[in-house]
This record gives C-alpha cells, structure tokens and sequence, in this order.
C-alpha cells in the first residue's frame, strides 16, 4: 500500500525540488567530494529527462572556500565566512556546470537573500525567472546570497530555502537529502532506532524526534528540517528526507522505492497568493485574538475585526505581514494587516463603530481581510 502512496507522490508532482546539504556533500575532511557531486548531477539529468522540471538548492559553498582558502576550519566571523562562501560558491557552481554540462544540460546560478521573498515583486521575479529557465537545457542552482546576507535578511539555513523555492512553483515535491536514513523514532546513534517510513499528517510530537545538534560543517540540523518539512507540508506539498550518501538515492525515490521518511501533504495545496502570505515571510509582530475570533477566523472563515484582537505586539506598518496567536500565545494564522501598529492597539476590542470616534474616520472595516490571510491547521 506504502508503495502505491508513494508512487502515486512522485509521478503526480510536475516539479522535483532536491535540497543537499553540506554533509552530503562534503568528505570527512570537508573538503568537496567531486564524485558526489557527479553523481548528483547524473541523478538530476536523468529526472529531468523523464519529463519533469528539478531545481536543485545546494548548500556547500563556504566549504569549497575553505578548501581553496586552504582554511583548516570553519570561520566564525561573518566577514571570513561571506569571504569563503564568495570565494568557493564560483567553484561549487563550477562543478555543478561541468558535470551537467557532460550529460548534455547547464547550470543555472540562482542566488538570493531573504529579500527576494519578502517583497512581492522581487519574489515573483523568482519565479518568473525559473520557469524562464524550466524552458532550456539548464537546471536551475539556487543558495543564499551568503556574501551580502546579513542577520535581517538570511532564511537562517537551505532548509527553509528549500521549502519557499517550493511556494514559487506548481506541484513541486521536495526531497531534502541529509546524512542521515530518515526521520528515526528514537536517537539514530541507538541499534534499536528505526527509520518511519510515512507521516501522514503533522503532528508537533514529531519536533521531539530531532536531535537538536549542529554539525562543524552546515548551519542547521534536524529540528531545522522537520521545522522546513512542516512548513512545506501546511500548504500542500509532500516531502522525502533521505540520505544523500546512499547511491543512486534519487533514482530510487523516483522509482517509488521505500526510502528515507515521506510526509505527506497535510490537506489541499494553497493559492501561490496564500503561500506568501502564510509561509515565506516572516511576520513583524503579533495580534492576539480571543476564542470568539479564532471560532470565526476557523470555522466560518471571516476577517478578522477589532472587536475579535485583545492585545497588539510587535512594531509594523499597514500592509505588513502579521501573526495571529490565540491566548495561549500559539500561532494560528498570517495575514496582512490593514492598520499600523500604533493605530491597531487604540482599536482592539472596538467596535466597527467606535472606531470612528477613536482615529476620525473608518479606513478598514477589518484589521486584516480574509483574503490576505491564511489560517494553520
């Protein structure tokens, strides 16, 4: 039965998104192992030439600066670590281009920051350029502008990179390859630990499955990717985390072989317009609702409406992205909110027809319209 599910995941989706870590790709001395990334590309190529679309977001890049820097270890100062990843991100997408280049396809270097998300225009330049690209012999190559990210606009790791990438595009499957067999029940180091083969909802005790440790060489670890899975997840998509050690790995997944953990899409996939406002940016602050407005938001589907908002946190301006806790302090939903900060916290708890007598006129009837709002399961 677990093979139907899973063949059924692979030959539906249009678009394979691969995500490899550094791990992957690196040899127990962090230098870049050539072999592996050959391998990759031939795994990619022979996707592609099955007729689906593949982006590939490949992390890697301040390890192939190491190595050309001759540095012994990881800088910890972010002007040597955007020092090593400029200089070893030309090398990384050298290879890449070389071992696609031999199987008759190019690479297509994509580098963004999480501004190219957060602002609309620039996140559907994104978009339009990779299915510009999906129309040529090229696979798209996508890492975070390490060299100009700063703290304000980094995604924090590829994994979370990985899962936007899969907001710009239709269908998508992710496949997040690690160093690791899969999502295990118990610690991965224990003989008694198993692989889960299939999740098929989310469920928050899963987050307790991680083991919370980063390794000397990438940036996050598997809270990072279960953290990305469910965020892929929450807007329809399917995920498969596998190890990217194991040979001819994605030729297998494609072949609807149990391997590594799948994740289910959890419910219907998401409007591209619900998927930004959900899950790519971040927000900058917070409504907290009481239990009447978490009823209708739910379950009637309605705006949301000061009378509804009990307490404003954060500091944004009208338009901007905003969370909506309940009173609990749990996040239940996103949206785009109609009003400043400042002017929200004088009408919360208002009625529509108070709020008149508060700023002077009615700008909004809602604090954030139900069509610029997405609710969590």
């Amino acid at each position: 039965m677990e093979n139907l599910v899973r063949r059924e995941v692979v030959e539906t989706a249009e678009t394979i998104v691969v995500k490899v870590g550094t791990n992957t790709l690196a040899r127990p001395d962090d230098t870049l192992d050539y072999d592996r990334i050959v391998h990759l590309a031939e795994q990619l190529c022979a996707i592609r030439q099955s007729g689906r679309k593949v982006v590939l977001v490949s992390s890697g890049a301040v390890a192939a600066g190491m190595e050309l820097l001759s540095l012994t270890e990881r800088p910890r100062d972010l002007s040597h670590l955007q020092a090593s990843a400029a200089t070893g991100q030309a090398h990384l997408i050298h290879l890449y281009d070389k071992a696609l280049r031999d199987r008759g396809y190019h690479a297509a270097q994509i580098l963004v920051t999480g501004n190219d998300f957060k602002h609309r225009h620039r996140y559907l330049n994104v978009r339009n350029t990779l299915n510009t690209l999906f129309e040529y012999d090229v696979i798209p190559i996508i890492n975070e502008n390490d060299t100009v990210s700063v703290d304000e606009i980094k995604f924090g790791d590829n994994d979370h990179l990985a899962a936007m990438v899969c907001n710009l595009l239709h269908n998508p499957l992710l496949i997040v390859l690690t160093s690791v067999d899969g999502l295990f029940d118990g610690d991965p180091q224990e003989a008694n630990s198993k692989v889960i083969s299939l999740i098929e909802s989310w469920d928050d005790s899963l987050e307790s499955l991680s083991v919370a440790t980063r390794t000397s060489r990438g940036t996050g670890g598997m809270q990072s990717k279960l953290q990305a899975i469910k965020m892929a997840m929450k807007v329809g998509e399917s995920v498969i985390l596998a190890n990217g050690h194991q040979q001819g790995v994605l030729s297998g997944l494609m072949n609807g072989e149990e391997i590594g953990t799948l994740f289910l899409a959890d419910g219907r996939a998401l409007p591209a317009w619900k998927r930004w406002i959900g899950f790519t940016i971040l927000p900058k602050g917070a409504l907290v609702v009481d239990e009447g407005a978490v009823t209708a938001l739910r379950e009637r589907g309605k705006s949301l409406l000061a009378i509804g908002i009990q307490s404003i946190h954060g500091t944004f301006t009208a338009g901007e992205l905003v969370a909506i806790q309940n009173q609990a302090g749990r996040e239940i939903g996103r949206g785009l909110c109609n009003y400043p900060a400042d002017q929200a916290k004088q009408i919360c708890g208002l009625k529509a027809g108070e709020i008149a007598s508060i700023l002077g006129d009615v700008p909004y009837a809602e604090v954030m319209h139900r069509d610029n709002l997405v609710i969590f399961n």
